[in-house]
């Protein structure tokens, strides 16, 4: 498998020789203006001074010429990908195809991301790649934009010529996708939707649905970050680029699920801190700014020795550095010794981001979350579930951003639709049930998983009301730990497959939304097998087959 670093060298190469036949064509010159002097040559010695000042003339010329090649010679070094050799491939590979550029700074941050998460990963050029190389993969991700009238970039050509001109089985592979694009063009994202089919009918797993980037958009920028700290076992990664929070409020807390054998859940409602005016759609998600807990800021401070009352700068805002270290990663103890705690303000990370799917709508009053404890390793709550369903007391200021999600939206018309979802994931598919309820478009089914029917449905009132005010005209529920053989959503929807195609026939949308690891692949495998991936695939392309998945 080859780099580009030997056309780097060979670029290099022909800079050189361009500068050399540069100077002969001068030298030419010279001689030709020589040979037109009328009048006969007379030698002026110059003096001793003139010569110095020319010898220092033509010293500095040759240092800034020796210069500029060293400084060529490290930026191909530092920009030449790394080698991948056959006998000692890593477990990832991380391919991109870029005309000008942003898709391989992207490809290098996640092959960056995933190795400083301990991952053997290897980075790539996708056109020095074939489909048998991509067979001694276990994971992959593409970055690849999209270009003309949705064709790939030029370093694509002949991967697109070899590879994806025919068909490859690629059971082993996991990948996933980012599609660079730009939606003024008609053919948004084309080639990153071509790559994401022609890998599904290798056979080859999604390891999460194609994620769209909307000229250089920073937040699906961090949607595909987040995706990435999951599948690195990494959620501390820094955000490439922090979200630009709002203050909100914590109006309501309380738990969802009580006496549950599962991890508690809890119904969060957060309004403007300043008043302002609710807008959001259904499908959309919410970016929370997390917080360590306050006692952990406390030990901190009192460990080092640092007085959490001191004023610091940080953004152009005044505040406490207690508050500041509230926001952002707990440096080392090293880290942090003879510094002043504005050096400690100015060198500290702010925490990363925390996306949880939105369960209401603005007419409810309030944003609406259901969001499940996490555990560490070590028992302490997870860092975004931990803040908001322990930590942030009533009343609190959140940190909040609204994330669009086009490709989670309700249907426009009044075609039926088909929801499916497990555990918190009922959360984003309440939204949409609501503002369609709203809308007076009735034709909905819900098929949602759980462990006991006794304390997991959640939203177990508003669903039993509008289900017998006919708002939903189905619904069929999985409580996988009720019987004696659990049972899933995606065995209850192979139970209804009849009555899915009967509705999908009639043109119904499927949304799915819930767990990415067990629910959504199982799901997906049952809908291909009862519609067929073409089908599918069709539905997909058409938006009727939609899913948000974590």
């Amino acid at each position: 498998m080859t780099s580009d670093s030997g056309a780097r060298e060979r670029a290099f190469d022909r800079s050189l020789l361009g500068n050399a036949l540069a100077l002969l064509a001068l030298a030419a010159l010279a001689v030709a203006l020589a040979r037109w002097q009328a009048d006969a040559w007379h030698w002026i010695a110059p003096g001793r001074g003139r010569w110095w000042m020319a010898a220092a003339l033509v010293a500095a010329y040759a240092g800034f010429v020796a210069a500029v090649a060293v400084s060529r010679r490290r930026s191909a070094r530092r920009e030449a990908l790394p080698a991948i050799h056959a006998d000692r491939r890593g477990d990832w590979l991380v391919a991109f195809a870029s005309q000008t550029g942003f898709a391989e700074q992207l490809a290098r941050r996640s092959w960056q991301a995933l190795r400083d998460a301990g991952l053997s990963a290897d980075l790539a050029v996708l056109g020095t790649l074939d489909a048998a190389q991509l067979a001694h993969y276990r994971r992959a991700l593409f970055v690849v934009s999209t270009t003309g009238e949705g064709d790939a970039p030029d370093s694509a050509a002949a991967f697109v010529r070899k590879a994806m001109g025919a068909a490859t089985p690629l059971p082993q592979l996991g990948y996933g996708v980012l599609a660079l694009g730009d939606r003024e063009y008609a053919e948004y994202c084309a080639f990153g939707h071509r790559l994401d089919h022609w890998l599904r009918h290798a056979g080859a797993q999604a390891l999460f649905d194609l994620v769209e980037v909307d000229n250089g958009e920073a937040g699906a920028l961090r949607h595909w970050q987040h995706h990435l700290g999951l599948l690195a076992g990494r959620t501390d990664l820094p955000d490439w680029s922090a979200p630009a929070y709002a203050p909100w409020r914590l109006r309501e807390r309380r738990v969802s699920n009580p006496g549950s054998a599962g991890a508690a859940a809890f119904h969060l409602a957060l309004v403007p801190a300043d008043g302002s005016a609710l807008q959001w759609q259904a499908g959309d998600i919410a970016e929370i700014g997390p917080r360590n807990p306050p006692d952990d800021v406390v030990q901190w401070l009192a460990a080092n020795g640092f007085d959490g009352a001191a004023r610091v700068r940080r953004d152009e805002a005044d505040l406490a550095l207690a508050d500041l270290l509230q926001r952002s990663r707990l440096p080392a103890a090293a880290d942090a010794r003879g510094k002043s705690a504005q050096a400690l303000a100015d060198a500290l990370e702010p925490l990363p981001h925390r996306e949880y799917s939105i369960a209401s709508v603005p007419a409810d009053g309030a944003l609406r979350l259901l969001v499940r404890q996490m555990r560490r390793d070590d028992g302490r709550p997870g860092l975004g579930s931990g803040w908001l369903t322990e930590y942030a007391g009533d009343g609190a200021t959140i940190d909040l951003r609204i994330r669009s999600n086009p490709s989670f939206h309700a249907p426009a018309d009044a075609r039926p639709l088909i929801l499916i979802g497990n555990g918190t994931g009922l959360a984003g598919l309440r939204a949409l049930l609501r503002e369609r309820i709203d809308a007076g478009r009735h034709r909905n089914w819900l098929l949602f998983g759980e462990r006991n029917a006794a304390c997991d449905l959640h939203y177990r009132d508003e669903l039993d009301a509008w289900l017998a005010e006919g708002r939903i005209e189905r619904a069929d529920y999985a409580f996988s730990r009720d019987g004696a053989q659990r049972v899933y959503v995606q065995d209850r929807l192979r139970e209804r497959i009849a009555q899915v195609c009967d509705w999908v026939d009639a043109g119904a949308s499927v949304y799915v939304c819930g767990n990415l690891e067990g629910m959504a692949p199982a799901v997906d495998a049952v809908l291909r097998e009862a519609l067929g991936d073409e089908a599918l695939e069709a539905m997909a392309a058409q938006g009727r087959y939609r899913r948000d998945v974590y």
